[in-house]
């Protein structure tokens, strides 16, 4: 091998071994490896999505996403720069050494990409001073003849050369570069090496435990702060295809756990049987369920079961009954006042949908129109006790113009139709009297949706599409304030 060829080689083998040992060496020297951090629990398939925005310097953010393939709830945390583990200042001598490991790699895969590069030029210039060199020869054993035609072709090689001077000027600048890059790990070697003796085992056994308690405050952490912004929706998983086109279903978010019924109201009128099945699996493999014969014949498709009761609107009015099942009576109803009712301000799809009545994180809303606010939507929360209105949200939307709705954390979200490509394109907050247009899509699998309620303990929508029971998973964006850990 030539000398230019030996000396790329030399440079290659030297970035060969600083890399590896960067990506191999230097996490289990300093022992911060990735953690990944999730919280699991039961539940159906999930789909993943979206891009994650900037975190806030002092904010937890985490993107839950209510299932994964497994069944398992899964939640993505992406810590805030300044956590607890930050105040310590040998674990930021630690994070400033490894950054500038980082910042040395990077620089290096730039070197890399520029020597590749210069190689070839080298691989060129050897060939053509080889030749050269054959020319020179030939010039010796015969300077008497042909001197003239020998002396054109060599000055024509010269001047094919002369633009690889400065090609060689680079290189040579690249190889002090390595060997600047090579000494100054070789520092960060023994850094870190006298770091560790410093910090020693007990304080690494320290740093695993803080890890381990960050993750079950993490998880704790979830569970108190459920609510976030809606970003997404997974693709349609049908359930179960039956009944008629219109109709409802739904499982109780405040049922005990291992309390999986499923309950079941077939049409959107003149009817008055509520179907129980005893599982989400007996509801879909069988039909072995027990009927309850409500009081009233329900009106549209906006029924809720909440905490033990079934939350309805009686046909042809604006009252709201609440129905116990174990006792089988009626234990409160109550008139919505000014409330439109029998098709009067119904959703886009008709089915005397004028009153739906949904349950979130925060507890029992009913969403109507009345004349006062000139059919558009009115949100309000209500005391499942007393069915009393806590407090009343009016907005500018509509309500014959919503495809349907539901309700996150105190959030409204409405969908531009029921038929064809529908969206979730406007969301209203309760929490602070706004609204704003969104473009999430939701898949219309079959064509007419007539009932849409999430529910906070699957975190899931629940969606009667034309004879079709289907299930849609959520993922949803929470901010969490480093002081709320």
């Amino acid at each position: 091998m030539s000398v230019p060829l030996l000396k790329i080689g030399v440079v290659l083998s030297t970035m060969a071994m600083i890399t590896n040992w960067m990506s191999q060496t230097l996490p289990s020297l300093v022992g911060l490896n990735t953690t990944k951090l999730t919280a699991a629990q039961g539940g159906y398939p999930d789909r993943s999505i979206g891009v994650l925005p900037a975190n806030p310097e002092e904010s937890w953010q985490v993107y839950s996403s209510a299932q994964d393939s497994e069944g398992r709830c899964v939640c993505t945390v992406v810590a805030p720069q300044q956590t607890m583990c930050s105040r310590d200042a040998r674990t930021k001598q630690l994070r400033q050494l490894l950054e500038k490991v980082q910042n040395m790699t990077q620089s290096i895969q730039v070197l890399d990409q520029r020597t590749q590069r210069d190689l070839q030029y080298v691989v060129k210039m050897e060939d053509q001073l080889r030749g050269l060199e054959t020319k020179f020869r030939q010039v010796e054993e015969n300077h008497k003849q042909n001197i003239a035609k020998q002396y054109k072709a060599i000055k024509a090689k010269m001047a094919e050369l002369r633009p690889l001077i400065p090609v060689l000027e680079e290189y040579k600048a690249d190889a002090r570069l390595v060997q600047q890059f090579k000494e100054e790990v070789q520092n960060l070697t023994a850094s870190l090496g006298l770091l560790q003796q410093e910090m020693g085992a007990y304080d690494y056994d320290d740093l695993h435990s803080r890890v381990v308690s960050l993750e079950e405050r993490l998880r704790a952490c979830m569970q108190k702060l459920a609510c976030g912004k809606l970003t997404g929706i997974s693709d349609a998983n049908t359930i179960k295809t039956s009944g008629s086109r219109f109709g409802s279903w739904m499982t109780d978010p405040l049922a005990p756990e291992g309390d999986t019924r499923v309950w079941y109201m077939d049409g959107y009128h003149n009817n008055r049987f509520v179907r129980e099945y005893k599982s989400m699996a007996d509801f879909m493999t069988s039909d072995n369920f027990t009927s309850h014969r409500l009081p009233h014949p329900w009106s549209g498709t906006g029924q809720v079961v909440y905490n033990g009761s079934i939350y309805f609107n009686k046909f042809q009015s604006n009252m709201i009954i609440k129905f116990d099942f174990k006792t089988s009576t009626i234990s409160r109803s109550q008139r919505l006042d000014n409330a439109g009712y029998s098709n009067t301000y119904h959703y886009a799809w008709g089915g005397h949908s004028d009153i739906d009545l949904m349950v979130d994180e925060g507890g029992l809303w009913a969403v109507y129109a009345t004349n006062q606010n000139a059919g558009n939507i009115v949100i309000s929360k209500l005391h499942p006790l007393t069915l009393h209105i806590i407090q009343s949200w009016t907005t500018n939307h509509p309500r014959r113009s919503a495809g349907e709705s539901f309700m996150i954390c105190g959030t409204l979200y409405v969908t531009n139709g029921y038929s064809g490509g529908t969206k979730v394109y406007y969301a209203y907050h309760t929490n602070s009297s706004t609204y704003e247009y969104i473009d999430i899509v939701l898949q219309n699998k079959y064509s007419h949706i007539s009932m849409l309620d999430y529910n906070p303990r699957d975190r899931a929508l629940y969606a009667w599409n034309n004879g079709h029971q289907v299930l849609y998973n959520v993922t949803l964006f929470h901010v969490i304030r480093s002081e709320q850990l």
